[in-house]
């Protein structure tokens, strides 16, 4: 693995630690460590789409590799996903998708290898740029009328059911 690797799978390491120890009890959601993994999910999920995503679009000379649709429409359903208070049927739909997602990113022929692969030399110089990105502005849960319906939406559109 190179540092662009090195680095994006140790934050899933880091976000999948969190998310296990906040929704640990299933009657009491450690908010603190609950909110530590959202803001760490949603910086993680910009810095694939400010950074990763762009720059292997741009050494392909335009064209978006095959799995970059697939991982954006699992992006969209995991924001969704960080909209409303979450209960047990958005934990147990994150799991599922972020499972996943994240062998579509880290296995053998997934994103971050392909795009270590095309880098080249670069690797070095992307892999501190997305250690250095700032977080990303997390606003506060939205519970209004529509707010589920729009998020179940978003995850049918990747091809994901709401579990539970």
């Amino acid at each position: 693995m190179g540092p662009i690797q090195t680095y994006l799978a140790a934050d899933h390491d880091r976000l999948d630690d969190l998310f296990r120890r906040a929704t640990a009890d299933p009657d009491h959601v450690d908010t603190d460590l609950y909110a530590q993994f959202r803001a760490g999910l949603l910086r993680h999920i910009g810095l694939e789409e400010r950074i990763l995503i762009p720059t292997s679009i741009r050494l392909r000379g335009g064209d978006a590799p095959a799995m970059a649709q697939r991982i954006r429409l699992d992006h969209g359903a995991i924001t969704a996903l960080m909209v409303p208070t979450p209960d047990k049927q958005i934990f147990a739909t994150l799991r599922k998708i972020l499972s996943l997602h994240n062998d579509l990113e880290e296995k053998e022929g997934g994103l971050y290898g392909a795009c270590e692969k095309m880098v080249g030399e670069e690797a070095l110089a992307i892999a501190r740029q997305l250690q250095d990105a700032p977080a990303v502005p997390v606003v506060a849960h939205n519970d209004r009328p529509g707010v589920m319906d729009a998020v179940r939406r978003a995850v049918e559109r990747a091809g994901y059911t709401m579990e539970g």
